[in-house]
């Protein structure tokens, strides 16, 4: 058969399988989309605090843009690129550039809550098609906007974010069985592209993989399938391992893969950073562990998603297996939750690398719901739905209100605190007082802010870059502070030099500094200190 015939709309459907529902359910759409605009957009742009890693990946597109480079610093392959090249992609198209929205941080704000309002939809329909639940998908995606752990991190410039974007798009195209090469072609090469966003996505691979073979199986051209789905998913892959190869940085220098040297040779390697990040753990510097997080951050956020979502997950494995048509999605779908959640209890963590959890649990949640009610009338599910998302919405306590410490009801702080004006305020101070030709050690989340400018801060450096890369550390600042003008603290900056072990910018603070600004409400605390000789 040739592979005209293959793809010729309207042959080879999948047979044996039940037809998905015809009817989408425009208006829940239509009112998801409108929460999920209202939740995710409401005060994005105060809440939350501006993060280190968000002013990385706005600095590496800033870099993209003005430098034709990946990276303003070296690039040592800590994550490969496809992230910020689309955020370079979409900041290009703006008149503003990066002060489109006030600021860079902003404009890549709004990037995500177009991501979150694409993803809102995509997950709704997956669900739909999978389950034929609208209910399902409804309370799915109602879930995915109103999270508190959910808007927390997906409003942040996030590499999780769009890695999620591309998983689900790939998931929608395998749901929609319309028995062309090209979609599951397509399917594949969204998840290639997710791995090249941010690498964990190699952790959903066994779910996905699965879903790929439940959802072609029945189609006579699934062999086809199976191998296009690959290579489509391979070639973003390849690619990333050939351009490190052209630069002569994929293997270390003399193959030395030895984590104790400092360095890995005379140049940066992409198989040596691989290597180092498969040996992080929680007790190095720079992660925390799974249960120090859960604790102390995870839980306190948002409970009820991470108690449902993990609950539908392990169900979902079980649940189903006597029903032909929701086996193979609700397993795959718990396959996919199950393997990301393997990956948060191995590894070193930030506290945002629990934001893909958000979309899995609720993809779970949505699905076992749809298993749940599906001999259930529209109706009841309907009512079913509104008693378990009403509670957790307009309870103290919930996801969207609260008591003060006045025993007031409020707002949750997502939606009234304004934080980021306190960095908006220091950044302000730092133009109107500090020469442009100064020596400045930073935080990245004011990075783009300092050197987007005519003239800008050239010398204004991140402080993890002046004590761990040679052009910055021996070139600019020698290791010295007498070479240090100014240090511009962020939020918990002091934590980080001192996990870090950046003892030399510690002496220059504790021995030499002198704070000029200062900026305090509730627990975020920012500082300049000026550096010199101290009476």
């Amino acid at each position: 058969m040739s592979a005209d015939v293959l793809n010729r709309p309207g042959t080879n459907k999948p047979t044996g399988t039940q037809k998905p529902p015809q009817t989408r359910g425009w208006p829940l759409i239509v009112v998801s989309l409108a929460i999920g605009l209202a939740t995710h957009g409401w005060n994005m742009f105060r809440y939350p605090l501006y993060l280190t890693d968000e002013g990385i990946y706005m600095e590496q597109a800033w870099s993209v843009l003005r430098e034709g480079k990946l990276s303003p610093y070296t690039y040592f392959y800590d994550h490969a690129p496809m992230g910020w090249l689309t955020i370079a992609g979409w900041v290009a198209v703006l008149p503003g550039g990066f002060n489109a929205f006030g600021n860079a941080i902003n404009t890549g704000r709004v990037l995500m809550l177009i991501v979150h309002l694409v993803s809102v939809f995509l997950l709704y329909e997956i669900i739909r098609r999978f389950t034929g639940s609208k209910a399902g998908a409804f309370l799915a995606v109602f879930v995915f906007n109103v999270s508190p752990l959910g808007v927390y991190y997906q409003r942040q410039v996030l590499l999780d974010n769009l890695m999620m974007l591309w998983i689900l798009l790939g998931l929608y195209l395998l749901a929609r069985k319309d028995g062309r090469i090209v979609t599951v072609m397509g399917a594949g090469l969204c998840f290639g592209l997710a791995l090249v966003t941010k690498e964990n996505a190699l952790f959903i691979l066994p779910g996905c993989a699965y879903l790929l073979h439940r959802a072609i199986k029945s189609q006579p051209n699934r062999r086809f399938g199976v191998s296009f789905w690959w290579f489509a998913a391979l070639a973003p892959v390849v690619g990333y391992l050939l351009f490190a190869q052209i630069k002569n940085e994929l293997f270390p220098q003399n193959f030395n893969f030895n984590l104790a040297a400092a360095t890995p040779g005379d140049h940066v390697s992409l198989l040596y950073t691989v290597w180092w990040q498969l040996h992080r753990n929680s007790n190095s510097s720079n992660g925390l562990s799974f249960t120090t997080l859960l604790q102390n951050s995870w839980l306190f956020k948002d409970r009820y998603l991470l108690i449902a979502g993990t609950a539908a997950t392990v169900l979902g494995l079980f649940a189903g297996r006597r029903n032909k048509r929701l086996r193979g999605p609700m397993l795959a779908c718990a396959l996919m939750g199950v393997g990301y959640g393997f990956y948060l209890t191995r590894s070193a963590l930030l506290d945002f690398y629990i934001a893909p959890m958000v979309p899995l649990f609720a993809l779970n949640l949505g699905m076992f719901f749809g298993w749940l009610t599906r001999r259930t009338k529209p109706a009841g599910a309907a009512v079913l739905v509104a008693c378990l998302l009403v509670p957790v919405v307009v309870m103290p306590g919930g996801f969207m209100v609260k008591y003060n410490t006045k025993g007031e009801l409020e707002f949750s702080d997502a939606y009234r605190l304004p934080l980021t004006r306190l960095q908006e305020q220091q950044v302000a101070w730092i133009k109107a007082n500090v020469p442009t030709d100064a020596k400045l050690i930073i935080d990245d989340d004011i990075w783009v802010a300092l050197h987007d400018n005519d003239p800008p801060y050239k010398y204004a450096h991140p402080h993890y870059k002046a004590t761990s890369d040679p052009d910055v550390r021996d070139k600019v600042f020698a290791s010295s502070w007498e070479n240090v003008d100014y240090v511009v603290m962020s939020n918990k900056m002091r934590d980080a030099l001192e996990r870090g072990g950046e003892t030399w910018i510690i002496e220059a603070i504790d021995q030499h500094g002198t704070p000029v600004w200062e900026a305090t409400r509730g627990d975020v605390s920012l500082q300049i200190i000026k550096i010199g000789e101290t009476s």
